[in-house]
């Protein structure tokens, strides 16, 4: 009887001990699921319409998985593994690439929070929650203007290979991330950099972003491209239903070549208003002013953007929105980030549905 009362004892213990370990590891399944019907002019070399279903048009579509596991003292292991997929097609996102948004490891505690892999960076988490877009898929150029000619100078987004820190103090922020160029005999070459600070008081926001990202090496000089941007953006909520939103980035990219430096100065601004708890309505313009153009045609491009939103529940929306670009000196520019642009001007509208899961 007592080596009974023993064993179910021990197994009592056992059983207890594994409960509380299960019971400090969280993991969840996450994602988007985004797909409209559009219409855009100018979408070819003949300037044909064209209608399309269209996937990822106010987010882009995907499924993830991340977890944490506390290990005592407010220490926790944190991993996320993220996919981003096309619902029209059911196409990778990234094509080859089975994690091609997140796939990384890391500790979060006191000190803030330490990932390795594949992320965004720290100038992508910083600066776009100030796109009053919203990560837009489409008809947003905060990540990168639509000017084809060769000269979009986007933002440093996401990367592999890399290490990225983020910590909280107060209203303070503070980021930094370093992208490893994984290159024998030179550690420089195709690295990059970016460091962050941001604060934040009552209605008001701001951050400040500084990047850098250095190309491949040419063979006979061993020197490279260095491209370098400074972020800067804004919001203030000015009621419950009110916020604008403003932003400036300042770009620059050195030619191993020795040619004329690349350089422009991209703008933003927008409004987001809720006209009702399910009823929100956002208003964006977007202007890259492009410099030392070889031709001297800079396209020095715009766009003016607009989106409505009605939440049919927490997780679902309907939006409805629309968008308009044009170029100066007949330079290509589309109200895509990413679309071959086929004309010096561009219209596009399209409705769909989001859920979020």
């Amino acid at each position: 009887m007592k080596k009974t009362h023993l064993a179910t004892a021990t197994l009592a213990a056992i059983g207890m001990l594994t409960t509380g370990a299960y019971a400090q590891t969280s993991v969840s399944i996450y994602g988007i699921v985004d797909t409209g019907v559009e219409y855009v002019n100018h979408a070819n070399a003949r300037k044909d319409s064209l209608f399309r279903l269209s996937s990822g048009a106010m987010n882009t579509s995907r499924i993830g998985f991340r977890g944490t596991e506390d290990l005592g003292g407010g220490l926790k292991a944190v991993f996320q593994l993220e996919n981003g997929f096309k619902t029209d097609t059911g196409e990778l996102d990234s094509a080859g690439l089975l994690f091609g948004r997140q796939a990384n490891v890391g500790l979060d505690g006191s000190f803030g929070r330490v990932v390795a892999g594949r992320s965004y960076s720290t100038t992508y988490d910083f600066i776009l929650p100030f796109d009053p877009m919203g990560y837009s898929g489409q008809y947003s150029w905060v990540t990168s203007a639509g000017a084809t000619g060769g000269r979009k100078d986007g933002m440093l987004t996401n990367l592999p290979n890399m290490i990225k820190y983020t910590g909280k103090f107060g209203s303070f922020k503070l980021g930094a991330t370093y992208g490893f160029g994984e290159t024998a005999g030179n550690t420089s070459d195709n690295a990059k950099y970016a460091l962050g600070v941001g604060y934040e008081a009552g209605p008001f926001r701001i951050a400040a972003t500084f990047d850098r990202v250095n190309g491949a090496a040419a063979v006979a000089n061993g020197a490279y491209d260095k491209a370098a941007s400074i972020h800067l953006a804004g919001d203030y909520q000015l009621s419950s239903n009110l916020a604008l939103d403003l932003g400036y980035r300042n770009y620059k990219k050195t030619l191993a070549s020795n040619a004329p430096d690349l350089r422009s100065d991209f703008f933003w601004g927008g409004a987001t208003y809720k006209v009702t708890p399910v009823v929100t309505l956002i208003g964006a313009i977007y202007y890259q002013n492009i410099k030392n153009v070889a031709s001297g045609k800079d396209a020095d491009p715009i766009m003016y953007s607009v989106r409505g939103k009605y939440a049919l529940s927490k997780r679902t929306d309907l939006y409805l929105s629309a968008a308009y670009a044009k170029a100066k000196n007949q330079q290509l520019v589309g109200v895509s980030r990413d679309d071959i642009a086929y004309g010096s001007g561009q219209t596009g509208v399209i409705g769909g549905i989001q859920h979020r899961f």
